[in-house]
């Protein structure tokens, strides 16, 4: 399975982009969207950029895995409390 990160294009350097990703910057190599401006959101996969996408998109995306984060911290809290592990 693959997975992808919506991310904000910060800054581009040539090739590179900085990028953010729930407020760590990374680069990304933008080669397979060189038409990318900063300011748009893309897909990064292992550190290559490689779909330009909507905001909302993007935004909607980044909700879920927050959603996730906090559901493996709930999950985490109750396996110490209760000591079962819960996957």
């Amino acid at each position: 399975m693959c997975l992808s990160v919506p991310a904000k294009v910060k800054k581009i350097k040539g090739q590179t982009a900085v990028v953010d990703v729930g407020g760590t910057s990374y680069e990304a190599d933008i080669q397979l969207v060189p038409q990318v401006k900063e300011g748009d959101f893309v897909l990064i996969h292992t550190g290559l950029a490689i779909q330009i996408i909507d905001r909302e998109e993007a935004l909607a995306s980044l909700k879920v895995f927050d959603e996730f984060e906090r559901l493996n911290k709930a999950m985490d809290e109750e396996e110490k409390e209760t000591g079962i592990r819960l996957t």
